[in-house]
């Protein structure tokens, strides 16, 4: 019974040794047009290790995304982040998008953001670069819900561009 233990464990630990563990680098950014309010709703969903790395690379070593204890610089450079990396365009016109701020939920970062004073929309363009510039293989999933039609795309590094129309 010993010999079949150490047989199994010769056999199993050299698999696992050469297996190593893929990280998936994505995020999901929901749009909604809410028509009543004149608004577009936006909610970036980004992990908070991948987002902390980023900030750490761009702005600041010693910053920590957290709960507790977080420096007020954070929300300052999520979003001067979110501005230079997410750009948007309604009937053609670039938009400015307004960070309203975040909260975090087990291992994800949420972003909020909103684009006032749209009336109608006839076509909605995104561009969405976030992690771009710190993951190569990042991908940025874009779902929308806008005129009473869903859609959704995936952007990565060489295409991060969607475009509707309606």
């Amino acid at each position: 019974m010993k010999s079949l233990k150490y047989i199994l464990i010769l056999i199993v630990v050299p698999l696992l040794a050469f297996t190593a563990a893929h990280k998936y680098y994505v995020s999901i950014t929901q749009v909604e047009y809410v028509k009543e309010k004149e608004t577009v709703q936006i909610i970036s969903r980004i992990f908070i290790d991948d987002f902390e790395r980023l900030i750490r690379t761009r702005y600041d070593e010693t910053i920590t995304l957290s709960k507790e204890n977080e420096s007020d610089k954070v929300n300052y450079y999520i979003s001067k982040y979110l501005n230079e990396k997410i750009g948007v365009q309604i009937n053609g016109k670039p938009v400015k998008l307004v960070f309203i701020g975040k909260e975090y939920e087990n291992d994800l970062v949420y972003c909020y953001l909103e684009i006032k004073n749209v009336t109608s929309i006839k076509s909605f363009e995104i561009i969405n670069q976030v992690l771009f510039d710190v993951f190569s293989d990042q991908k940025n999933i874009v779902r929308t819900d806008i005129n009473g039609q869903n859609k959704s795309f995936m952007l990565v590094k060489r295409n991060d561009k969607g475009m509707l129309n309606f």
